[in-house]
């Protein structure tokens, strides 16, 4: 719809001269700003994401680390590192389906409050209700997913030097990786992420792999 207004402006002789001034509704409307993409939706199901995977890696590759260090046998190692991959699988989908759960009972509990007070929208609420098994499954692939890197990286080595740098190079480039994927998808600074999962894991590395082999010395343990 347009609307008119008029506007009187003086003149140089002192004689009003009125001015029509048309109003549409483009006028009115401004230009919608650009969609931004909404990085806080994404919190939960990336963290688990990136945490599950970071936490494969880091742990199985510690794991075989630390048996190279007093063991060379390539099957030992082999063995420990997919003995964690599926315990890790099975406590992180454990670990997740507990902590889901006990939310999804919060928000049941403060649905029904909201309901009784007359102010719940149950079928909304209901859509919004986190799904336990959901979230167990994707924690537990996400953790094998980030185990499986060292394994496929040391199945195939036998000299034990060689197969222990090519574990930390592997692992080192994975965990980059993951780092440049969860920057990119939270809209984090990339470098930054990075270098923060990559210092982590070579921590977890190192010190399991130093703990492992003073152990082992110090006490003449066989393994």
């Amino acid at each position: 719809m347009a609307a008119s207004q008029s506007l009187k402006l003086p003149s140089l002789n002192n004689v009003e001269i009125p001015v029509h001034i048309i109003h549409t509704e483009e006028n009115q409307i401004q230009e919608p700003a650009v969609d931004e993409l909404d990085y806080s939706q994404r919190g939960q199901w990336l963290r688990a994401a990136v945490l599950g995977a970071n936490d494969g890696l880091v742990s199985v590759a510690s794991l075989m680390m630390g048996v190279s260090s007093v063991k060379e046998d390539v099957k030992a190692v082999i063995v420990v590192g997919f003995a964690g991959l599926i315990a890790g699988a099975c406590s992180m989908a454990i670990g997740e389906f507990v902590s889901v759960c006990t939310q999804r009972d919060v928000e049941i509990a403060q649905m029904k409050r909201e309901k009784r007070k007359g102010s719940s929208k149950s079928d909304e609420n209901d859509e919004k209700l986190p799904n336990p098994v959901q979230a167990a499954l994707a924690s537990a692939l996400a953790f094998a997913i980030g185990a499986v890197v060292p394994l496929l990286a040391a199945a195939f080595i036998r000299q034990h030097k060689v197969r222990m740098a090519v574990v930390v190079a592997v692992a080192s480039v994975a965990l980059v990786v993951f780092g440049v994927a969860g920057a990119l998808l939270g809209g984090t600074p990339m470098v930054k992420s990075s270098a923060r999962v990559l210092v982590g894991g070579w921590m977890a590395m190192g010190t399991t792999f130093g703990l492992t082999k003073l152990i082992g010395s110090d006490h003449g343990m066989q393994f």
